[in-house]
């Protein structure tokens, strides 16, 4: 570490005091927490870096719901029990939803990170190139955090971006939603289980979680069937989708036919299909990936005694990177399939492109961007 970046990381503590103090932060409790800190290395190494590898989905599920954790997960079902049945009836949160994002988040309290949160956050707000104010308000909600007695200065682990504790809340969601399960006056996300389980519990709840439901049904769709229905956004009642043909994959009827439902690939035609509840985007609320949310609830499913998914996932039809998407939007483009600037993000206008193009050729119109898509562009010319 270069000896000026110590020099301007200290400077940078001596300024931000002020806007601590006028959060009421202690100056006893500020220098006791920066005294003798430097930069954390590895957010510095991490801040700036943007990952061009894209994580296929169905290798995400291999390690997120693996059979390691399906076991731990029931081991932890019996363990906190008791802890769980209250938190369900504390907050109507189904109890193998809980489990599954702690199970997700930290391998169920394996791996919290190994930074502390504090020393990430000055690193970030120190030298982040983007958010720089968000930076600066997760760390004094880190400071007020201390200076309230929740957690020790030194137990406060997390992520190398500030993500906290067992269930990795960053500052300003413990601030929001965390929960003292014991009543000890503490909302302890570190070293308490049940704290840590019943402020997950609380956020779902928040945004709206529906009790004794489930996040959604892996589904069989009928050969022509209509893909552009499955455009993520088209909801209907699970007895509407029915009437277009659309079953569970392993053959039971849906419980509640007035549910409303929105039909997912997340994989396009090539991979399992999905009609999404509503639990299945709260769950986006707390990370909002579709591979995410997906794990989580497969993950709940398998902790109480599902099988594993039913359709298998084509592994040849790999994602796009950034630079291939591109690419893929230059193709569209110059065929007169129009998606806006090819910036190598997918958006709406970028999956109707596809869809005209995959019409336009006689392919099943399902928007998904893969490498194979992107060969047969490239074999158009």
């Amino acid at each position: 570490m270069p000896a000026h970046a110590d020099a301007g990381f200290n400077r940078f503590i001596s300024g931000f005091w002020p806007k601590a103090q006028a959060a009421g932060i202690s100056s006893q409790t500020y220098n006791a927490v920066f005294s003798g800190m430097q930069p954390d290395e590895d957010t510095l190494r991490l801040m700036s870096k943007q990952s061009e590898f894209v994580k296929p989905i169905w290798d995400y599920l291999d390690s997120a719901v693996s059979d390691d954790r399906v076991e731990k997960g029931r081991q932890m079902l019996k363990e906190y029990g008791s802890v769980l049945a209250n938190i369900e009836a504390r907050y109507g949160v189904d109890r193998e939803a809980v489990l599954a994002i702690w199970g997700m988040e930290t391998n169920f309290g394996g791996y919290m990170g190994r930074h502390n949160v504090i020393q990430a956050l000055a690193t970030l707000a120190y030298a982040a190139p983007r958010r720089k104010s968000f930076w600066e308000k997760e760390l004094v909600t880190a400071l007020g955090i201390v200076q309230a007695g929740h957690v020790r200065f030194q137990d406060m682990e997390g992520s190398w971006a500030g993500a906290m504790g067992h269930t990795q809340f960053m500052p300003s969601s413990w601030k929001a939603y965390a929960a003292d399960y014991d009543g000890d006056g503490r909302r302890d996300i570190w070293t308490s289980v049940p704290d840590a389980l019943a402020s997950t519990a609380a956020y779902l709840k928040k945004h709206g979680w529906q009790t004794g439901k489930t996040w959604g049904y892996e589904v069989q769709l009928p050969s022509g069937f209509d893909y552009h229905l499955a455009d993520g956004d088209k909801t209907l009642t699970l007895g509407e989708w029915r009437k277009y043909g659309v079953r569970r994959s392993n053959g039971k009827a849906f419980p509640r036919p007035s549910d409303k439902g929105i039909l997912v690939l997340p994989a396009g035609a090539s991979g399992p299909a999905f009609l999404m509840l509503r639990n299945f985007y709260v769950i986006k609320r707390y990370n909002n990936a579709t591979a995410y949310a997906l794990g989580v609830g497969h993950l709940a499913d398998r902790i109480i005694g599902g099988g594993p998914l039913d359709g298998d996932w084509s592994r040849e039809h790999m994602p796009l990177n950034r630079s291939e998407t591109a690419e893929l939007q230059a193709l569209l483009n110059r065929h007169g399939f129009s998606v806006g600037a090819a910036d190598g993000r997918i958006g709406p206008a970028t999956r109707r492109g596809i869809r005209a193009y995959q019409s336009s050729r006689g392919l099943v119109p399902d928007g998904y961007a893969s490498v194979v898509l992107l060969a047969r562009l490239k074999m158009d010319g």
